[in-house]
């Protein structure tokens, strides 16, 4: 077909002589796409006729995003190209459209740019075809993408580098001198606060660097600093992928830099949507800078301003209002793409708060104009989010390319875990969630950031776990389970409590991995550790004692299982016992107060309604428990009945299982086959069908299903039981052990990088610093002394900071705690060694203080640690558990000392024990 296809090769710099991406510190690599090298046309018989450029990929797709046609470039010979100054340098409208001459030459890869990309230079080829005689254009993406490397010990010096200019700049110093009447009294500052306000305190402390890879994005700024339009430009990328952490530090960096860049306080504000009383204070001071900006970034600020605006009650009307300002951008400024990226994606937000989208496809079309002229833009993320819940199918194309878009950000390769799958592509899915794991491991070990700290990662790997065991790959998932268990808890992040975190996350998948595969030995050993360990909450007891007699009467125990049904039975009968007194008392009350009949009766009633619930919970966990112990002893028509007492408990495959051994064929294939109709593409319940089918007698329906089950168990663990009840067909067909046949790599997933050089598979603490520093009488102490045993390293600021007196006074009081459980203290001071007298006076403890102190009036080990607000140049209070090999295993810095002993030891005796 007649075409032709607009090259645009792009380049980044990165590490030099790491041309596999490896990070020499961690193993981590970053992927980065970067700005436009070159630009020229190629008749599509040029690639037809076998000429060709190294290791490219083309993908084809027609005007509904659907790919038609695909073709790899990997194996065909180079052509040198006639380069020309002009085309080399990036040009104006590198990123808009086309000029669809023939005039051009053919484009290779020359010695020069082979040379290049030996240099660690990542391409990105962005590919335009005109489709046909009707004028419709496809948009289609190949790209070679090289890695560039971010090694800690490059990182390290750069931080450095930017502490040292920092503490220079003149911009630095004004900004600090500027008066500012929200700044509160000098005097009357808390130690480890910001001198800016409240809205500081919570925010990131560290500098910023220009990581790369967060996206092609540029949103020209108001500043006298070029290097705060780098930082500004990164934070809008990382706002796309709502990294908003990162995005405020970014913003942060580039208002230091430039302290009268209004847009910078905009970006902070942004980045604080979920924050609104934050946002308020940073939108203030972008109000306040706002004269010395464009027009264009009035619009911005203004815009902003009003949606804070603490007076615009009707949240409804203030998100139409923002929509209608973004609007008005785009119509002054209609070349402003962020504009457009921005207002696509609030459109879709304010759908989460009842705002109907009005049109999905007209919001495409505007997504689609930002495409257009930067197709490797990060709006991608919003594409995906836009038909999540609608059409994902039309989202495919965005999945295969959002990762790629901004590949420092981790949220950005989770994304397409979700089209994949909803369109039930769960392999797809699992490399998406794996690939933004790794990308976090990665930044977690660089930037020293403990897990809890990032707001999607618990999320992106239980999900990640589930569409493992979709694949049954279920030996993998229980090892994310696992992982998300041993991950460090804090009692504000991390804990069983709350049910988006990590513990409770990795509790739920592992209990539901070890229930429905039947993995009873591993639940058994597991029971005897903390990862299944018991919990003061009810409904997880509940839940525990369910697995727990289940897997003892899987494996036959019928006196240990007993012994669970026996503990269920105790909790029903004191719940009722509670709930009669209850209402009993309710009774009474009501008469004291002579209430009418009917009115007595409703407080009865309301009484006992506040334990039905944990009543029917117990209840349904008992019908459970004893079903499991009529299918141990064989009575399956008992089992079946119990076992419909237990509410939704019982999985359909159990159930299919019991029906068939009582003699209910029909009923058990019915069952069955629901299961595999709910449940497209996952192995255990099409394994189930063919073990039931082929043990009803359907010998020819078994082995149909189960050709489809070699391919979606193409990765499988065969060691599953569920897989091991099919092996009779395997040997039917005379298939052997491994049975499995899985299916080709799919070829609309974009180009992957190597998982490996993304970032570590799974989460690891980071190596603590070494130190030495004196005490009170000059004696040196250093954190190698502590090596073969643990310690907790206090950071606090002086005997001059109150709340720091009250931590030490706790910790001390607990000395004799942490020391029977094989951990020392240990803290360090902003006193110099005169003063640390004055801080073990002000904590009135006789006999001496309990365990050493140590002065850094230099502040050189906090920085260290980084418990120290580069931005401000002030310190902050930092707790650290350091194993005996002297990993960081726990951590929390911040602006207040951290005052709960008694957490931490239970939690440094939890992770010692892993």
């Amino acid at each position: 077909m007649a075409g032709r296809i607009l090259v645009s090769e792009h380049e980044d710099s990165r590490a030099a002589g790491r041309d596999k991406g490896q990070n020499a510190a961690t193993g981590a690599g970053v992927w980065s796409s970067g700005r436009v090298r070159t630009r020229q046309t190629i008749p599509l018989s040029t690639f037809d006729s076998g000429v060709g450029c190294h290791c490219w990929l083309v993908q084809q797709c027609d005007s509904r995003g659907n790919f038609s046609r695909q073709f790899s470039l990997l194996d065909k010979p180079a052509v040198a190209p006639k380069f020309s100054p002009a085309v080399d340098r990036p040009q104006p409208g590198d990123y808009g459209e086309a000029d669809w001459t023939d005039t051009q030459p053919p484009m290779g890869l020359s010695s020069d740019a082979r040379r290049r990309r030996q240099n660690s230079f990542a391409r990105t080829t962005m590919v335009k075809r005109e489709l046909d005689r009707h004028g419709r254009w496809v948009l289609a993406t190949m790209a070679w993408i090289g890695l560039w490397a971010s090694a800690t010990q490059v990182r390290a010096a750069e931080d450095a580098k930017a502490n040292e200019k920092a503490a220079e700049s003149p911009s630095a110093e004004a900004g600090d001198k500027k008066p500012d009447e929200t700044k509160p009294d000098a005097k009357e500052l808390a130690a480890g606060h910001s001198m800016h306000g409240e809205a500081f305190n919570e925010g990131p402390r560290q500098h910023a660097y220009l990581m790369g890879g967060t996206g092609n994005v540029h949103l020209a700024v108001t500043t006298t600093s070029a290097e705060a339009q780098k930082f500004f430009d990164q934070g809008i990328g990382q706002l796309h992928g709502f990294w908003y952490y990162e995005s405020e530090r970014s913003f942060r960096q580039a208002a230091q830099l430039d302290p009268d860049c209004a847009m910078a306080y905009w970006g902070m504000a942004a980045s604080n949507t979920n924050n609104e009383k934050r946002a308020r204070g940073f939108i203030a001071k972008a109000v306040e800078r706002k004269a010395k900006a464009s027009k264009r970034e009035q619009l911005w600020i203004d815009a902003y301003a009003d949606y804070f605006d603490e007076k615009n009650k009707d949240n409804k009307r203030r998100r139409e209002k923002l929509i209608l300002a973004l609007e008005n951008i785009v119509h002054e400024f209609p070349d402003e793409l962020e504009a457009k990226a921005f207002l696509a994606g609030q459109i879709w937000w304010n759908e989460g708060a009842g705002i109907g989208l009005g049109s999905r496809q007209a919001v495409d079309s505007l997504i689609a104009e930002v495409l257009a002229a930067a197709p490797m833009h990060p709006v991608h993320h919003y594409r995906i989010h836009l038909w999540d819940n609608a059409k994902p199918e039309r989202a495919l194309i965005a999945a295969s390319l959002c990762g790629q878009s901004a590949p420092s950000v981790a949220h950005m390769w989770h994304m397409p875990g979700h089209t994949y799958t909803r369109v039930k592509r769960y392999e797809d899915a699992a490399w998406q969630q794996e690939a933004s794991a790794r990308v976090d491991h990665a930044h977690m070990i660089r930037d020293r950031v403990m897990p809890y700290q990032i707001h999607n990662y618990a999320h992106n790997n239980e999900w990640c776990s589930q569409n493992l065991s979709f694949v049954g790959r279920v030996h993998d998932a229980v090892s994310l389970g696992k992982n998300l268990l041993e991950q460090p808890r804090h009692p504000q992040h991390n804990h069983y409590g709350n049910g988006g975190s990590a513990a409770a996350h990795g509790r739920r998948r592992l209990f539901e991995f070890l229930s429905k595969f039947e993995l009873w030995d591993e639940t058994l050993a597991l029971a005897e550790t903390p990862y299944l360990e018991p919990t003061d909450q009810e409904d997880e007891q509940v839940k525990r004692l369910a697995l727990v007699g289940a897997a003892h009467f899987g494996k036959e125990h019928f006196d240990a299982g007993q012994a669970c049904i026996e503990d269920l039975k105790s909790r029903v009968a004191d719940k009722q016992q509670a709930a009669d007194k209850a209402e009993k008392d309710a009774e009474e009350e009501a008469k004291n107060e002579k209430k009418p009949d009917d009115q007595i009766a409703k407080a009865k009633k309301d009484a006992r309604k506040s334990h039905d619930s944990a009543i029917r919970q117990l209840e349904e966990a008992l019908a459970e428990l004893r079903g499991f112990r009529a299918l141990a002893r064989r009575q399956y028509k008992e089992a079946l009945d119990l076992f419909a007492k237990a509410g939704g408990r019982i999985r359909k495959e159990t159930r299919s299982r019991a029906q068939l051994s009582a003699g209910e064929p029909d009923k058990a294939i019915e069952t069955a086959k629901k299961s595999v109709d709910e449940n497209a593409n996952q192995v255990l319940p099409l394994a189930n069908y063919v073990d039931i089918l082929y043990r009803a007698g359907k010998q020819d329906e078994a082995i149909a299903q189960f050709k489809t089950l070699r391919r979606v168990a193409g990765h499988a663990d065969l060691d599953l039981p569920v897989l091991k009840r099919v092996g009779d067909v395997a040997k039917a067909l005379h298939l052997g052990d491994d049975w499995r046949d899985p299916a080709p790599p799919a070829t609309d997933v974009g180009i992957r990088p190597s998982l490996d050089a993304l970032g570590p598979f799974r989460w690891s603490p980071y190596v603590a610093d070494d130190w030495t520093l004196n005490d009170g009488a000059g004696k040196p102490i250093s954190l190698h002394q502590y090596r073969g045993r643990p310690v907790v390293v206090i950071f606090y600021l002086g005997y001059g900071c109150l709340h720091c007196v009250e931590q030490i006074k706790s910790f001390a009081a607990k000395t004799k705690d942490f020391s029977a459980a094989g951990i020392d203290l240990v803290a360090i001071s902003t006193d110099n060694p005169a003063d640390l007298e004055k801080s073990i006076a002000s904590c009135g403890i006789e006999g001496g203080f309990p365990f050493p102190l140590a002065a850094d009036p230099s502040f050189a080990v906090f920085r260290q640690y980084r418990a120290f607000d580069d931005f401000e140049q002030t310190t902050l209070h930092g707790t650290f558990l350091i194993d005996a090999k002297g990993f960081v295993r726990w951590q929390d810095i911040g602006p207040e000392p951290f005052n709960n002993p008694e957490f931490l030891l239970k939690e440094a005796q939890r992770l010692l024990a892993q």
